[in-house]
């Protein structure tokens, strides 16, 4: 069974990597103008929302047990913290909006452009708020990634 700094580590890549996949299939799907990817990306963006969550309470439990070794900065755990609470809050507002838009256009023969459009630069500076995020916590303990 993994400790909660490891189980944090295999989660928390998860909606990073799956913003990306996201903004990349929604950029597809607009330029194909396929219904079907539009909704399947902002379907995976609704995933990546709801699997943010345990990643992000997962957070807490590995600060309290990689803060006191060797190399581990507590100050880029606190900026990392910091960076993961506004990452979740933009990807839960980024998932409801999804949600209601497969809602409410669900019999629609095409989603309203302004909507994917919306999504789609939303989702962007959502992928933002996640690379910052996992940039912080990669500086966490590894002092490499400090340099410059």
């Amino acid at each position: 069974m993994p400790n909660p700094a490891h189980t944090h580590l295999i989660l928390n890549h998860v909606p990073v990597i799956g913003v990306v996949l996201g903004i990349l299939l929604l950029m597809v799907a607009l330029l194909g103008k396929s219904e079907d990817l539009k909704k399947a990306s902002l379907g995976l963006f609704v995933v990546m929302a709801l699997v943010a969550i345990p990643a992000y309470l997962t957070g807490e439990p590995a600060e309290g047990i990689v803060k006191d070794l060797p190399g581990v900065s507590r100050e880029m755990i606190e900026q990392h913290e910091e960076a993961a609470l506004v990452a979740l809050i933009a990807l839960a507002v980024l998932g409801l909006c999804c949600l209601v838009g497969l809602y409410v256009f669900r019999r629609a023969p095409a989603m309203p452009t302004w909507l994917v459009v919306s999504i789609l630069v939303l989702s962007i500076v959502v992928g933002g708020l996640m690379a910052r995020t996992a940039n912080l916590g990669g500086q966490v303990h590894h002092q490499e990634l400090r340099a410059g």
